[in-house]
């Protein structure tokens, strides 16, 4: 999946209504996965909310892949999550102990992938 469009002049705090945080506990290795109760379209106007809910109903990935994989800057993409989990489209899991070795495996796959 490509990047949704976006014109370089619109910032981050532009498309967030100027928030930078959310209610939701998020971290780079937060899982997050789709509902599939909703349908794209209501995902919301802006493309970059409507990619990260198509990326993450394919399956579930975490608050970095998603970010680097929609082209959407980190703290935008918590936001974006943020409301999209607030209307139940998307569900935010808890956090796992960051040196669980199965995440640690996963990000040397990740790193050996670059």
């Amino acid at each position: 999946m490509t990047p949704p469009p976006r014109h370089p002049w619109v910032r981050a705090y532009v498309l967030s209504g100027g928030r930078t945080g959310t209610q939701w506990r998020m971290l780079m290795h937060t899982l997050i996965s789709g509902t599939g109760r909703l349908p794209a379209a209501a995902a919301g106007p802006q493309p970059e909310a409507q990619a990260l809910y198509l990326r993450v109903s394919a399956g579930p990935q975490t608050v970095a892949e998603l970010s680097a994989a929609c082209g959407v800057p980190l703290g935008l993409t918590r936001v974006l999550l943020g409301d999209l989990a607030g209307r139940g489209l998307v569900t935010v899991h808890a956090d796992l102990d960051p040196f669980n070795p199965l995440i640690l495996e996963r990000l040397l796959d990740g790193l050996r992938a670059l």
